[in-house]
């Protein structure tokens, strides 16, 4: 059996009949589409999703930034006054 990752769960014929209800009764929360009572989608309202991928997207950032303080052999030094 796969774990249901969504505090909230719908059918997919429920998903049908009425989209935007679902979305209201989440209150901004995934919502795992079930068929035969397994998850196969998960709803996620757009603001959500925009979180996540800034979430995402700061997350890649730190991975560059830290592979870059790790290798300082080829970092130019600057006075800040020379700027």
């Amino acid at each position: 059996m796969r774990q249901v990752l969504a505090e909230c769960s719908a059918s997919i014929s429920e998903l049908k009949k009425n989209p935007t209800s679902l979305l209201n009764e989440a209150d901004g929360s995934a919502i795992a589409i079930l068929n035969h009572n397994k998850p196969t989608a998960y709803l996620v309202p757009a603001e959500t999703y925009e979180w996540l991928m800034d979430v995402l997207d700061d997350y890649e950032l730190e991975k560059v930034i830290d592979k870059r303080r790790g290798d300082l052999s080829s970092a130019i030094e600057i006075d800040i006054n020379d700027l």
